[in-house]
């Protein structure tokens, strides 16, 4: 299998993010699947935000990747997740995001597609750590993140976007050899 496109067992599989998912970006920036991230953000930002995805694709895994989510064995696109650096709490971590469109909700593939991005950024070999900062008000995400198997971490304060602050829950994923996802934990 190619650096670009992994198969994630039954699920999604995962492609590295291209040149060519500017329309899955600008349809991830809906009203519907920003609510709980302040809303739909301008055209420039979409385009800055699709212009730093395909760099994250182009350059080094373990600094991060994005990927678009395809329905396994098929070419129908249902969302987005990626992993990248950051600083949390003074130490060196993986953040991710994902989001599923809302017409193939309910098929268990966001928590396929989170699975599957804790294997990416296990692969990857760079912080042994992968979190999720959704809000505490998002009742759906936060029990994505309890079925992928993360551990809730507690509740926090959050910046998204910057100089916006959320009540956030910290779910986290141990990214050390032998440890799968996969129980539920909390």
């Amino acid at each position: 299998m190619s650096d670009t496109a992994r198969e994630v067992p039954l699920r999604v599989r995962l492609e590295a993010w291209s040149d060519d998912d500017l329309d899955l970006l600008r349809a991830a920036n809906a009203p519907e699947m920003t609510d709980h991230l302040g809303g739909p953000e301008s055209e420039e930002k979409v385009l800055s935000r699709h212009r730093t995805y395909t760099a994250m694709s182009a350059g080094p895994a373990d600094e991060g990747r994005m990927f678009k989510v395809l329905v396994a064995g098929t070419d129908e696109v249902v969302g987005t997740v990626g992993y990248w650096r950051r600083i949390w709490q003074g130490e060196p971590v993986y953040e991710t995001g994902y989001g599923i469109l809302p017409a193939h909700r309910g098929r268990g593939l966001a928590v396929a597609a989170l699975r599957a991005v804790v294997a990416e950024a296990r692969a990857a070999g760079g912080p042994r750590t992968l979190h999720a900062y959704p809000s505490v008000d998002h009742a759906a995400s936060n029990a994505t993140c309890r079925a992928a198997g993360f551990t809730w971490a507690g509740e926090v304060a959050f910046e998204y976007p910057p100089g916006t602050w959320l009540r956030s829950n910290d779910w986290r994923a141990d990214l050390a050899e032998g440890v799968s996802p996969g129980a539920c934990r909390s």
